[in-house]
Parts: C-alpha cells; structure tokens; sequence
C-alpha cells in the first residue's frame, strides 16, 4: 500500500467522519436527555473526551503507522503472549461495529431525508440501503483518488457549518445561556448521570478523529501529520458543534428544539425560509454522504490488516489486482452495514457502537501506552503525549463512564468480546496453516 495520503486530505478524512448525521441528529435527542439550557455541557464533555483520547492515539499512531490502526497497537502493547488475542478482538468487534457505524450513518441519512419527501419506515430503509451501495462503488478505486474524493466532501461539510453558525450569530432571537441558574448545579450526582448519558450521544458525534490511524499504512510522514490531523480534527470540530449549538438555540428556543426531527432544517426556515430551508437540508444530507465514505474508507482497512498479518480470515488479505485496496474487506464491511442498516434503528445503533468497543479499543489502548513506554521507553517516538500519565487516567475513567452509561449495550460488548476469545481459540490455527500455505504458493 503506497504513502498517497497528504496533511490536508488526512484532516479531510477525519473531519468528515467526525461530523457525518451525527451532530444534526443529536442536537435534539441531546436536549431532550438533558432536560434543560445545561445540554452543552454534554457537547464539552464530548470534545475532553475526544481531545484526552486523541493524544493517546497519536502517540500510538506515530509510532506504528501501519494500516489497521489499534489492530497494531494492541499487538505491540500487549506482546507475543496477549497481543494475538487482543488484537483478534479488536478485529472482531470491529467486523461488527463498523457495519453499525455504517448502518447508522445510512439510518440517519434516510430519517433526515424525509423532511424533502416523507418516507415510511420500509421507504426509509431502501434510501439507507442505496446509499451504502452508492459509497462502496465510489470508494471501489485506488488511494490517490479517494484522497482527492476527501477534500472535496470535506469542502462541502466546512461550507455547510459555517453557513449554519453565521446564520445564527447574525439572526439571533433567542437570550439564551449555558450557565446554571440559582435553581441548577453542575456538580450534582444527578447531574453527572444526565450528562453521562447524553455524552453517549455526543461522543458518537466525535468518533473519527482516529479515522487516520487506520490508514497509517497510507499516509505521507505519518510521525508528524498523523498527530497533526488529529489534533487539528478535534479542536476544529469541537468549536463548530459548540458554535452551532449556541447559534440554533439562538434562533429556536431549546425547549422547541427538542421536539424536531429537522431542527436544522426548521432553523434555516424561519431564517430565510421553505426554500433555502431545502438547500440546507440537502448539504447536510452531503455531509452524511461524506461521512459515511470516510467511515467505508478507514474500517475496511482493519481485517485486511489483520489477515495480511496472519491473525484473521486469510480471504480478506487480498488485494485489488489492479488498484492495489483491500477490496474484499471493503465489501464485507458495506455489505453487513447494508444489512443492519435494514434492521436496526438508528438509537439501538449508536448505544451498541460505544457498547462494543470501548473495553477492547479505548481503554485496552490506554493501558497499552503504559505497557509499551514501560517495555521501550520513550526516546524513539515520534510524538510523546503531553502531560503524561493523566491523559491515559483521564480517559480510561472517561471511558468506564460512558461504557456504564450505555446500560444493558455494556452486557452487549462484553458478551461480544466472550464470543471473540472462544472463535480465536478455535480458528487461529486454521487461518494460520491457510496464510502460511497461500505465502508458499506465492
């Protein structure tokens, strides 16, 4: 796999797969869960978390940058005794919650598709179905163009936002304010656990500031511009929500900006009305667009790692013979995401997502930095976290939080990371005499 992927075009990856449906969708469900003018403070939340998290991921990311992102941070962190293991689990999860993440992308693209043309719920589910198809045939091509794909959607996305956070700054109508009045406190346990619950929503609005780390395997000077396009990707995501936000609920009170479905959409039509309200809701559907693509790209590079390495089903170790991806693993991810998306809501989707991967992924890879700094040191690495150990004790905290917070989806992750261990046991070493035998015919 060759180094194609610039600075500009890694940020445009990760940025698009930040954004996507997610904050859209959210704005609203976040408000309801909260119950009051403090719902902001899940979006803050969200970006620490995002920001602790995301130095942990470039440390790793610099220093192994290969594609399949955790896969190889977990084989490192853990060793030759664990680092199978954890490393399968990571794949396996992922074979599943990268479907999910494509699902719910899909999911939410065809609800907010219906403010343009109501849609019934099997209607619904046919747009999400041909949009995934849509993405994969346009990801079906060579790493060059994708990233040259990647900045003119990330364009778009940028555009869109900035147009929404004007809007609102210059037509306010609303006094509103995120501080807690004499009656309200943000240091009470009760509130912790609205925020806590909230913050799933949010947090899933985040995900993808790691999308790069996936494609490591592809990126030009990946010491320097893989903690770069993270960092970037963050805090540049983390004012715009936080920016939108005020600048919705500036214009719509939030107490009516709980109850839309399209609260973008109603925003932008008591601004300038019904018809710029359907320009506006056809750039945020391109942002879905965009999000799911970047989503496609950076997953179906994880089982090709792992079977290119000898730790997974050897079939997804192929190649395109002629434009050089990971053609097989690109289809199975799309192709299960296709099928969730038919079957699944959108709510069930998200709280499985965090469910599923925050033991094995976020904090398995906290705890790795420990091991790995422990066991190399730290001189050879291209970038050393700042303020180290706190963010690793900040974010496995952070994330134990949040994983509680998914409630019975918890169950969900660990019955899955259980199911992982006895198919790694059982399978590895078929998949290892199959490797070994197709590098011999080779």
């Amino acid at each position: 796999m060759k180094r194609e992927i610039s600075l500009l075009q890694a940020t445009s990856i990760n940025m698009i797969d930040m954004v996507g449906i997610g904050p859209f969708v959210m704005l609203s469900i976040v408000i309801q869960m909260v119950g009051s003018n403090l719902f902001i403070w899940a979006w803050f939340f969200g970006a620490v978390t995002a920001l602790v998290d995301g130095m942990i991921w470039s440390e790793l990311g610099a220093a192994y940058p290969l594609a399949g992102g955790s896969y190889n941070f977990l084989k490192e962190a853990y060793g030759k005794k664990g680092g199978p293991l954890m490393s399968f689990l990571f794949v396996w999860q992922t074979c599943l919650q990268s479907s999910l993440v494509v699902a719910s992308g899909a999911i939410g693209f065809s609800q907010y598709f219906g403010y343009l043309v109501p849609l019934n719920r099997w209607e619904e589910k046919a747009v999400s179905g041909v949009l995934v198809i849509a993405v994969t045939a346009l990801l079906y091509r060579n790493i060059r163009a994708i990233g040259k794909i990647s900045v003119f959607l990330w364009a778009g996305v940028i555009i869109t936002i900035l147009w929404i956070i004007i809007t609102g700054l210059t037509h306010r109508q609303v006094d509103y304010s995120p501080l807690p009045d004499a009656h309200q406190s943000l240091f009470t346990g009760a509130f912790a656990l609205l925020v806590g619950q909230a913050s799933v929503k949010t947090i899933y609005s985040y995900l993808g500031y790691y999308n790069v780390c996936h494609l490591g395997g592809e990126i030009r000077n990946p010491g320097r511009n893989i903690p770069r396009s993270i960092f970037i990707s963050i805090i540049a995501i983390a004012i715009l929500y936080l920016a939108m936000n005020f600048s919705i609920v500036g214009v719509i009170p939030w107490q009516q900006a709980k109850d839309s479905k399209f609260v973008i959409s109603l925003f932008m039509e008591k601004v300038y009305g019904w018809r710029m309200a359907r320009v506006a809701t056809l750039l945020i559907l391109w942002i879905a667009f965009a999000s799911l693509f970047a989503v496609v790209l950076g997953y179906s590079r994880v089982p090709y790692a792992a079977a290119a390495d000898g730790n997974f089903f050897p079939i997804f170790a192929r190649l395109h013979p002629k434009k050089d991806f990971p053609y097989i693993s690109l289809l199975f991810v799309s192709g299960l995401g296709f099928c969730f998306c038919l079957v699944l809501r959108l709510a069930e989707a998200i709280n499985a997502i965090l469910a599923m991967r925050i033991l094995v992924q976020f904090v398995a890879q906290a705890v790795g930095v420990v091991l790995l700094r422990r066991r190399k040191g730290t001189k050879d690495l291209p970038f050393r976290m700042w303020l180290y150990p706190l963010p690793v004790i900040l974010s496995v905290a952070i994330w134990l939080f949040v994983w509680y917070s998914t409630g019975l989806f918890a169950l969900l992750g660990l019955f899955l990371v259980a199911c992982g261990v006895v198919v790694f046991y059982v399978a590895r070493d078929g998949w290892g005499s199959e490797n070994a035998a197709l590098l011999k015919g080779k």
